[in-house]
């Protein structure tokens, strides 16, 4: 087999990130800023829950995988499940080189009427997590090590571009793919994690916006990276299949249940009475949501499948995401049938059906993510906190924030498209796509 220049520069790549890890101080000897407290200041409980609560992250990427292979054709199983399953590798890999510094680095940004509002971190600040320790970190991680902190938003980082790839599975080619989620990694995760739960980040600060879990950082951002995804790669040229194999979507749902228990209770960063808040509400607006799908499915001529109860329990989870923290179990019963409803038309308007996002990725989770936020803002209990509680403002600065998301992550996902097209053709060809790119891309089958 020929081995071209793109896989020898891949390699390279990884070698200078292995070896070059080595030039830098351990994570130990981090300076006295003022930024770290104690070692004392450690609460047990919160350390125990939060090393849980990232297993569990980690657990839905290779649920997602599942969830996405089932749903595929037979000749594409492996590659979409590889898709999701690589992001382990590359973005963990990233996120501890530069990723992790970008979004919770020092806060590099605009200067608004005397205040400063972050738009990304200092990629200086913890270079292969340099200066990461065991100390609590003052404002964002208080009674946790510092390191735990950075190894769970790890997880976040890593399954985001993962759930793109349900948009163009079937049709596209692996390096280009894993070229692609390199730059949306450090161009649009990054800074939209930074500005939206760095204490400085514009988002935050300057807008207000409430996302608990990343309604808005995780799934806003991949639903919109998907649709331009499908834009720019193409319609399928065969885009009728049966599902492959749905005891995987099945099993893949529970996985991601399951673990996204830690992605929502576990963002509370300590065991307490608001991660007890998120369980129950994450709960039951999935819950809320897999019932409303079903049954609408059938008022509208449809039966009643597993596939339709899996993605409407994700559509739930989505939806929940942003506010589970903020909103009461009464409300997450709301806030799931409602986004299912409009999910389950976004998944079934012809308008949309001319655009090939394979497994509808835009329209479970950005519209899940974007009706999260929406609903979040009403929702919110405190004081202002949100339309329902005397918060016009709140809802408002939701609202603007909301399209500024909206055309970041699409157009800049749009544009890092383009590039990684002309660095290395994102499509495959037509004759592998026939053959199908679980033998195409990687000489494997599925039986």
């Amino acid at each position: 087999m020929k081995v071209g220049l793109k896989w020898i520069v891949s390699f390279s790549v990884i070698t200078l990130v292995a070896v070059g890890g080595l030039f830098w101080n351990p994570a130990a000897d981090i300076p006295d800023t003022g930024e770290f407290l104690s070692e004392d200041k450690i609460v047990g409980a919160d350390v125990a829950w939060i090393l849980a609560a990232a297993g569990l992250v980690l657990l839905m990427t290779p649920g997602l995988s599942f969830f996405y292979g089932g749903m595929v054709g037979k000749k594409n199983v492996i590659s979409t499940m590889l898709q999701s399953f690589i992001a382990l590798g590359v973005i963990s890999m990233v996120w501890v080189v530069v990723g992790f510094s970008l979004s919770f680095g020092e806060s590099l940004g605009v200067t608004i009427a005397g205040k400063h509002y972050g738009i990304i971190g200092n990629p200086l600040s913890y270079p292969f997590f340099n200066g990461v320790g065991n100390l609590p970190h003052k404002l964002m991680a208080p009674t946790i090590p510092f390191i735990l902190f950075a190894l769970f938003q790890m997880k976040f980082a890593v399954i985001t571009p993962a759930i793109i790839t349900g948009s163009f599975a079937e049709r596209v080619r692996f390096i280009s793919y894993l070229l692609f989620i390199v730059l949306f990694s450090i161009f649009i995760y990054t800074p939209l994690c930074h500005m939206v739960w760095h204490p400085e980040g514009l988002l935050n600060k300057y807008f207000g916006v409430k996302d608990f879990a990343g309604g808005t950082v995780v799934h806003m951002s991949a639903g919109f990276a998907a649709l331009a995804g499908a834009m720019v790669v193409g319609n399928r040229k065969n885009p009728h299949h049966e599902p492959s194999n749905i005891p995987y979507v099945l099993l893949g749902t529970g996985m991601l249940w399951f673990g996204w228990f830690g992605f929502n209770a576990g963002s509370a960063l300590s065991a307490s009475a608001s991660a007890a808040t998120a369980f129950g509400t994450t709960t039951l607006a999935s819950a809320s949501a897999m019932m409303t799908w079903i049954f609408f499915d059938r008022i509208n001529g449809r039966s009643v499948s597993a596939l339709g109860a899996c993605i409407g329990a994700v559509v739930g989870l989505v939806a929940i995401t942003p506010g589970c923290g903020f909103v009461s179990i009464q409300e997450s019963l709301f806030i799931g049938f409602i986004t299912a409803i409009v999910s389950n038309i976004m998944v079934n308007w012809k308008g949309l059906k001319k655009i090939d996002d394979t497994l509808d990725v835009f329209a479970c989770h950005g519209v899940g993510g974007i009706m999260g936020m929406i609903l979040t803002a009403i929702f919110a209990h405190g004081e202002k906190a949100s339309l329902l509680h005397g918060g016009i403002e709140v809802f408002l600065h939701h609202m603007a924030a909301l399209v500024l998301v909206s055309a970041f992550t699409f157009f800049g996902s749009l544009l890092l498209y383009k590039i990684t097209n002309a660095v290395i053709t994102l499509r495959v060809s037509e004759e592998s796509e026939n053959k199908g790119l679980d033998l195409s891309q990687h000489e494997e089958t599925f039986s």
